[in-house]
């Protein structure tokens, strides 16, 4: 792939995330990508995989779920024009042909009468029951496992200092072998620049909620914490680990369990602890190698802020 078509789809996609809830017009995110409007949707398709209507109606429901299930004390008309849309009854619909399944319906599992396949089954293929983002179901299952010799967990709170790092995509979301491709690109890249590989400290940037959105769709990030005089260059990105604190978990178990352990900070954790997630994707700092062990040791961290 041409590198400069990268980077300006990169653009647009950065543009529509931090305007999801504006309305949002094709020539608008077209004129951000500085390609022209004739031939814009085609290049965003052929790269992205989904056209930019797709790409902003999914990401803006998405968004949605996740408020209905981890802010409850938002009303679904609260959710609805938070997320952009002019009325609850809009949103409703949205949502049903989407998921299969109406906002109240996704809050309340155990009173769904019946569904319909939405469009997340017959377009991306996924599997959907809202029974699986159920916090409470979720987590009381990974509790009632934590006497497993292999699982351990414990939530504390950290203040972190800045870090920089040195950052490569998943090109297939949370798929295993993408992960691991990528994971084997950057740590190559650190040992190259004088990083040794026992003394990494890596970190993935997980953005998206794989109970909601498509593995495939899921944006993940790679990450190796650098020095400042170290120099980062495409298809690699710099970023960073901001300052602040932290909730950090400490998990050890199946990757398959992992999800189970994440949503658990939000449902049994956060609610009493006097703070609300800050504004930056959940990371995940990895402590072995999965594929080596046969199973993962990593801490998960929430950034923070008081509520």
């Amino acid at each position: 792939m041409n590198k400069q078509y990268k980077v300006r789809i990169d653009r647009v996609i950065q543009y529509i995330e931090a305007n999801l809830a504006n309305n949002i017009s094709l020539a608008e995110v077209a004129s951000v990508s500085h390609f022209s409007a004739y031939h814009f949707h085609r290049i965003f398709t052929g790269i992205v995989g989904e056209t930019v209507n797709d790409y902003i109606v999914r990401r803006r429901l998405e968004c949605a779920v996740n408020l209905l299930i981890f802010k409850t004390e938002l009303s679904v008309t609260q959710v609805a024009l938070d997320c952009g849309y002019s009325s609850s009854a809009n949103f409703s619909k949205a949502v049903r042909l989407h998921f299969g399944f109406s906002p109240s319906e996704i809050r309340n599992p155990d009173k769904i009468k019946d569904s319909k396949i939405g469009k997340i089954s017959s377009k991306y293929g996924k599997d959907f029951n809202p029974s699986d983002l159920y916090p409470t179901r979720i987590t009381n299952e990974v509790m009632s496992k934590a006497n497993l010799e292999d699982t351990n967990m414990n939530v504390e709170v950290r203040e972190l200092d800045r870090q920089r790092v040195c950052t490569l995509a998943s090109e297939r979301g949370y798929e295993p072998d993408a992960i691991y491709q990528a994971w084997d690109k950057l740590i190559n890249w650190a040992v190259c620049n004088g990083i040794k590989q026992d003394e990494q400290k890596r970190f993935a940037f997980a953005f998206d909620n794989p109970t909601v959105t498509p593995v495939d769709k899921c944006r993940y990030m790679a990450s190796v914490v650098i020095g400042e005089g170290v120099q980062v260059k495409r298809p690699f990105l710099l970023s960073e680990i901001p300052k602040g604190k932290y909730a950090v978990l400490y998990y050890k178990g199946s990757p398959e369990e992992a999800i189970k352990a994440q949503l658990g900070v939000y449902s049994d954790w956060l609610p009493d602890s006097g703070f609300e997630p800050d504004d930056f994707p959940m990371l995940e700092r990895y402590l072995n190698d999965a594929r080596i062990d046969g199973y993962i040791e990593m801490e998960i961290h929430v950034k923070l802020k008081g509520i």
